[in-house]
């Protein structure tokens, strides 16, 4: 008698599984048919107690139908797996390859784990040919290296799911995923894996799922993105940019690792009919009828259903409520965009992305222009203008700034969600922060020193020995430089940091040192803003004091200069008002509205200090067209000057008991100050 082995196999009599021999009992007498008949029974009963006992390997064993192989002994797998397995588990074993055909025929195959071995390649799986659906565990295995195409065909003719997390995965090829349904597939915290190629899940259907947290890739695929409803892609920090949200046709949770990628999905509506298929049954039948022998192709999942219940189905026989087919579907989306980094481009205000490139455009001429004319004057370098130069150099750099974020407003205008990442913690925003924070303090030290040496000036007129001479003003103008250079390297070096806004300011204070460093430049602001109010103070009643000599140029000079100087710090003092109460960590605005006034007050001295200080003074116009005369333009008017600041020279010797003869060098010694000396 044959006993079919509960193994899936055949054994016959006087054979066993796992080396247990059964040999028949001895049938005493011719009359003993029920013992005959009890012999073989009890051998087929030996040899299923065997089988449930059975796989008996040295290092694998079977639960019920979970074969377990968890030893380190274990170098290769078992060639008798039963058939009927629903679970393979190869945990802690040393195996290296898995030879083909080893996982054949497992119809019942439901889930398979293989975790820490030491596998240096993916197993064939394409002759498992389940009929369930199956979940491919397969982690923690550092050997793997590579998930060639058609890896998982065969697998299932049901969907699979593939967790191939914490391996060390660096490449995947197309179509790797070729001839499944893809519920699910789990990459992540393979932190060697860098790409997705575009074709890598042609031929799939699906992921419905996608997680690829902890991964070095770049981009996602432009093919296969469909029919994903939740994506994963957490501490995936060299994805900086998403495709066009057009690919993501199902997505309703996704959780990224930047803020601003969600920002994608803020405004991006969906209505439910372009997910649920019921909701297009009245489109895809009007199709059938009007189109029907329309050319095969692949359907949806509307066609599907018209298939299954005919045309002449009506859905609002249905219990379906086809008033949610108009409904708007929202993604939710995690982390939030935070205070900082609100959904919005850098410039949010379309007045601003116009004021910002009128003004910088005004700030880079301006000061252009100024140091040009200043620096190429035939006449001697003083004191004055020595400081003007400075001057214009840090509001130089200001509009420099302005540009810059100017640019990138317009280059990513409408997707800047795309480019916020890149252009925050790249190069050009650094390089955007360092250019405003240096300009702006030494543009505040240039004015205190030249506030400081107009007081100066003014006190000690018949002093000469105590005149300021311009290697005293070099060397002190060499500490602003110092000094300025120095706090603007801080942010890139940790101290504070550029990124933390699109407007690459250092508003990062999430440190004691970096709360320390914020404050400091804003109390620094504060107290150049009160050294100056004082010397202005001083200069006024120096001037008022009827037994002190001072020159009337110098006298309007001290008033002039108050009006500007007073008029840039008013200016400056919303800024210097609303960044302390920030740095305390109680903001009274918003970062979409200290935008307003990045653009309209903190620029505004880059812009005017060009004007009032020189362009509109008669000492500048006489430099400008004698230099221009040099060319063969504006002769005339040149000489115009030439005369006037002669006449002005001689007077004042005169006036001062001194008639030295006048020449061109002698004009330069009282260029007391280029901005305001003969201000019309």
């Amino acid at each position: 008698m044959v006993c079919p082995s509960f193994w899936g196999g055949s054994s016959t009599q006087g054979a066993g599984l796992g080396g247990l021999r059964v040999l028949p009992s001895p049938i005493k007498g011719t009359g003993t048919d029920v013992e005959a008949e009890m012999s073989p029974a009890l051998a087929c009963l030996l040899l299923f107690l065997a089988g449930c006992l059975g796989c008996q390997h040295h290092a694998c064993r079977c639960l019920g139908r979970v074969f377990i192989c968890q030893e380190s002994q274990v170098l290769q797998v078992p060639r008798d797996i039963p058939a009927n397995t629903t679970e393979l588990r190869f945990v802690l074993t040393k195996m290296r390859v898995i030879p083909k055909g080893a996982f054949t025929g497992l119809v019942d195959l439901e889930k398979m784990l293989i975790s820490n071995t030491g596998l240096r390649f993916l197993p064939a799986v394409h002759k498992v040919h389940s009929f369930q659906k199956v979940l491919l565990d397969i982690q923690d295995n550092i050997n793997i290296r590579t998930i060639e195409r058609n890896s998982f065909m065969g697998l299932s003719s049901e969907s699979v799911i593939l967790w191939l997390n914490k391996n060390g995965i660096q490449d995947i090829e197309d179509h790797a995923f070729n001839g499944t349904y893809l519920d699910e597939l789990n990459l992540s915290d393979n932190h060697h894996l860098e790409k997705l190629p575009n074709e890598v899940f042609q031929g799939a259907n699906g992921p419905i799922v996608l997680d690829i947290s902890s991964t070095k890739i770049s981009f996602l695929p432009s093919h296969g993105l469909e029919l994903i409803k939740k994506l994963r892609a957490r501490s995936t920090y060299n994805l900086k940019k998403l495709p066009d949200l057009s690919k993501f046709r199902s997505l309703i949770e996704a959780n990224f690792t930047y803020p601003s990628h969600c920002c994608a999905f803020t405004n991006w509506k969906r209505q439910k009919s372009e997910l649920h298929p019921i909701c297009s049954i009245s489109h895809v039948k009007q199709d059938f009828e009007e189109k029907p022998g329309k050319k095969l192709q692949r359907r949806s999942a509307a066609e599907d259903y018209i298939s299954n219940y005919g045309i002449g189905f009506d859905p609002a026989e249905n219990e379906f409520d086809y008033g949610l087919c108009n409904e708007v579907v929202n993604v939710a989306c995690s982390p939030k965009p935070d205070a900082f980094n609100p959904c919005e481009d850098i410039m949010g205000y379309n007045i601003l992305r116009v004021l910002i490139w009128f003004i910088n455009i005004l700030a880079i001429t301006g000061n252009t222009v100024v140091l040009i004319i200043l620096i190429s004057s035939q006449y001697k370098l003083t004191v004055p203008r020595f400081l003007m130069c400075n001057l214009a150099f840090a509001d130089l750099c200001i509009g420099i700034y302005l540009l810059f974020i100017a640019s990138v407003d317009i280059q990513t205008k409408s997707q800047y969600y795309n480019y916020a990442i890149d252009w925050q913690t790249g190069a050009g925003c650094n390089a955007a922060g360092f250019f405003t924070v240096f300009a702006s303090e030494l543009s505040v030290y240039t004015l205190t020193v030249i506030t400081v040496e107009r007081w100066h000036t003014i006190t000690y007129a018949m002093q000469l020995h105590r005149k300021l001479r311009l290697r005293h003003a070099v060397i002190v103008m060499i500490f602003g430089w110092v000094f300025a250079f120095t706090v603007a390297l801080l942010p890139i070096f940790g101290v504070s940091s550029y990124m933390k806004v699109s407007i690459c300011l250092p508003m990062d204070i999430e440190t004691p040192f970096a709360q320390a460093y914020v404050m400091f430049l804003l109390v620094l602001n504060v107290l150049a803003f009160v050294v100056i109010c004082v010397c202005y103070t001083c200069i006024y009643f120096t001037v008022r004091n009827p037994n002190v000599v001072s020159s009337n140029s110098d006298t309007k000079i001290a008033k002039r200069m108050a009006i500007l100087i007073f008029t840039d710090f008013l200016c400056m003092a919303p800024i210097s008002f609303f960044a302390i109460s920030a740095s305390l960590k109680v903001p009274l605005i918003t970062v979409s509205n200290s935008k307003i006034l990045l653009v309209l007050f903190y620029p505004i001295n880059s812009c005017a200090n060009p004007f009032l200080y020189a362009i509109f003074t008669k000492t500048f116009r006489r430099d400008f067209f004698i230099l221009l005369s040099k060319f063969g333009c504006c002769e005339m008017q040149a000489q115009i000057y030439r005369t006037e600041i002669s006449s002005s020279a001689h007077t004042f010797h005169t006036r001062n008991g001194h008639c030295p003869p006048v020449s061109k060098n002698g004009d330069g010694t009282i260029y007391s100050l280029v901005p305001l000396n003969h201000l019309n």
